[in-house]
């Protein structure tokens, strides 16, 4: 399995429409061929800070989420809204088995 664990710290106004944005994007997300888990996690301790937990069969199935609309519009609409630009970090997903 192909994970991406992507970390975002978002403007605090702007967290409502955050979590709206991702919802949506979550949405399309879990309808992709090849994905396994989409799941959005907001820090119980920092509710600006954010994990998307991103898990797909493949490399090539990851590499196609990137090129859907929803993710395109996701990508633009929250593009602002972060105080730092967010941070991907790649892992290969072990159990369960894909």
């Amino acid at each position: 399995m192909f994970t991406t664990l992507v970390h975002v710290h978002v403007k605090p106004n702007h967290v409502t429409d955050f979590i709206e944005a991702c919802r949506l994007n979550h949405l399309g997300s879990i309808q992709e061929e090849g994905n396994r888990r989409f799941d959005i996690l907001q820090s119980a301790d920092d509710p600006t800070q954010f994990v998307l937990y991103e898990a797909y069969v493949s490399a090539e199935c990851a590499a196609a989420h990137k090129q859907t609309a929803h993710y395109a519009e996701w990508r633009e609409k929250v593009a602002n809204w972060m105080v730092e630009p967010r941070e991907g970090y790649l892992y290969n997903g072990l159990f369960p088995e894909a």
